[in-house]
């Protein structure tokens, strides 16, 4: 069995099992008061430390939550930060492991994508990546029990990224997840006006506005984008908000949302 330890566990979210449940928690219940609507197919949520955008996260998780016993398989995909990537990347490994436990990676579900052009197993593309990680303490707090397929995406274009999210999408027993935050490191007012932007391009489905500075998830977010523009389906922004609003100064801001596609 092939384990992929935890890499930002104690820096990016609480390091204790206890004080990360409870850390959890609170971004869940809080996050209740702004999740709205019904249970998504699809979620977009941020990926900085949980001080930061936990917040954000926990509105989008919320809604996960009348269907935590029915949802078995979660497809994530995430940026790739630290590794040149063409496609998209499996790790290699068997389960991802947290504070609260090991998550299960699906094989037979790996098996249908790992075949495709775009696609390759690389356990450096995970080896110290965050944006997938910090999703996972959500997920196990939110859902009963799940097993993973995660990718990390680097280039590639939104139709190869759509292939893979369109392989693995399943019925209702299946949520895709990307993990993304929006515009980084501008005034809190040029964020504000910049993610409203964003938010306005992912609630319209069109994926062919949105420029490599709007999303550093941006490639797996426009394939989801264009998987959901073909299923005729909606998009709806649950949560805009951005450092400035949480735990940081307005000098220099990340942007982060949460998406809910269904």
């Amino acid at each position: 069995m092939i384990v992929r330890p935890p890499a930002v566990a104690g820096t990016f979210y609480p390091g204790g099992a206890d004080q990360l449940r409870t850390s959890v928690r609170q971004y869940l219940e809080a996050g209740r008061v702004r999740a709205r609507g019904p249970v998504p197919k699809a979620l977009v949520v941020p990926h900085a430390g949980y001080v930061y955008s936990g917040p954000v996260a926990g509105s989008g998780y919320a809604l996960l939550q009348p269907r935590h016993d029915e949802i078995r398989r979660v497809v994530l995909l995430g940026p790739a930060h630290f590794v040149p990537l063409d496609g998209l990347a499996l790790p290699g490994a068997d389960s991802f492991a947290t504070p609260l436990g090991e998550v299960s990676i699906d094989k037979n579900a790996e098996g249908r994508v790992a075949s495709l052009p775009q696609v390759v197993t690389a356990s450096a593309a995970h080896a110290r990546e965050h944006s997938l990680e910090v999703q996972l303490p959500f997920l196990q707090e939110v859902l009963a029990g799940f097993e993973l397929v995660a990718m990390t995406v680097g280039g590639g274009s939104m139709e190869e990224v759509a292939e893979v999210i369109d392989t693995l999408w399943g019925g209702d027993e299946t949520v895709v997840l990307v993990s993304s935050d929006l515009s980084h490191y501008n005034h809190y007012e040029t964020a504000r006006r910049l993610d409203q932007r964003t938010a306005q391009a992912i609630e319209e489905l069109r994926p062919e506005e949105l420029g490599r500075e709007d999303a550093c998830g941006g490639s797996a977010l426009k394939g989801l984008l264009l998987a959901a523009r073909r299923r005729g389906l909606a998009a709806t922004t649950v949560d805009l908000r951005n450092s400035g609003d949480t735990a940081g100064p307005r000098d220099q801001v990340v942007g982060y949302g949460s998406f809910a596609i269904a």
